[in-house]
């Protein structure tokens, strides 16, 4: 089976950087994009499973991408999960009515961020990988 590709739109390495460490633990496929635009070009080039947004972009902000991804059908089915910095029950609202299946505020706890994602791929939840040390001793 494929690995589940997502797409990262922020402008932001570092914190791309750091959703890729994450997702690729995971045996997810990522790559990026670093503005409105080229977030609309990648998404349309790799038909993402699932795209990560940040609102605040060059080029347009996340609610104009998500505007336009409903525009193209292949691309309206995909889920959104809004990772900003931008705080405010407003930006909340708006990120949901513009059809987030989650908001996240940075920074992201990463328990929590995996398990949006999964949730919005509709993965089941993953029991933590016993140790050595959860086995005990022999």
């Amino acid at each position: 089976m494929d690995n589940k590709k997502i797409l990262i739109v922020d402008d932001d390495p570092d914190i791309r950087q750091g959703m890729h460490v994450r997702l690729k633990a995971s045996q997810y496929d990522t790559f990026f994009a670093a503005d409105a635009f080229s977030g609309m070009a990648e998404a349309r080039k790799h038909r993402p499973d699932l795209i990560i947004l940040d609102l605040g972009l060059p080029a347009g902000d996340g609610f104009i991408v998500m505007e336009r991804l409903k525009q193209v059908p292949f691309l309206a089915v995909i889920p959104v999960i809004v990772v900003s910095a931008r705080n405010g029950l407003g930006n909340q609202k708006r990120a949901y009515e513009a059809g987030a299946k989650a908001f996240l505020q940075k920074p992201v706890d990463d328990a929590e961020f995996m398990s949006v994602i999964r949730q919005a791929l509709g993965e089941p939840a993953r029991t933590k990988t016993p140790t050595l040390h959860d086995q005990g001793s022999v």
